[in-house]
């Protein structure tokens, strides 16, 4: 009997549903440092406006550990999926905080070390409590569902494509898309 593989899960941000009401951020500190104090969570909430108004939380996607890579004692390593910080091995560069993508890498003055989403051990509190479920912890399989869904939603709100033809430069607008009209034929 063939073995069957373990299925990887991902904790999958949807900033639409976003309310940002913070809530992860006081999930998770208390979760991990038994405090109600949301500059310790390893999430952030961010609010930007006034216009558009866009809320998002930031957390590690555990994706390809940028801050591992520039880390100078290896103090973060890839474990069953997940990317983590040993605490003995980290001097407290910093270096790991500027290089995340992300901004999800974290640091508090009471807290010796940088500090970054461990998934709760597989059990993330954060997706538990999200009021507006924009936290999801999915089968990785279904991430490739939702950058194909993410991809047509960013072509359909392109308002023109740029492309070559024969060597020449051309628009075509997306309301001129049925016509096959380029701009410059308009």
């Amino acid at each position: 009997m063939e073995a069957i593989p373990q299925v990887t899960r991902r904790l999958i941000v949807i900033p639409e549903r976003c309310s940002g009401c913070r809530i992860c951020e006081l999930v998770c500190a208390i979760e991990h440092f038994g405090v109600n104090n949301p500059k310790k969570a390893r999430i952030r909430a961010m609010v930007l406006y006034p216009h558009p108004v866009i809320r998002m939380p930031i957390v590690c996607l555990q994706g390809d550990a940028k801050c591992g890579e520039n880390c100078r004692k290896g103090a973060i390593n890839r474990e069953n999926g997940l990317v983590v910080l040993d605490e003995d091995k980290c001097v407290s560069c910093q270096q790991c905080v500027t290089s995340c993508p992300f901004g999800a890498m974290f640091v508090h003055d009471q807290v010796e070390v940088p500090f970054k989403c461990d998934l709760c051990g597989g059990d993330p509190q954060c997706v538990k409590e999200c009021p507006k479920a924009a936290l999801v912890y999915q089968p990785e399989h279904v991430q490739g569902q939702a950058h194909r869904r993410d991809t047509v939603l960013r072509y359909a709100h392109m308002r023109e494509v740029v492309y070559e033809e024969e060597g020449e430069p051309k628009r075509l607008r997306y309301a001129e898309i049925e016509t096959g009209r380029s701009h410059d034929e308009a």
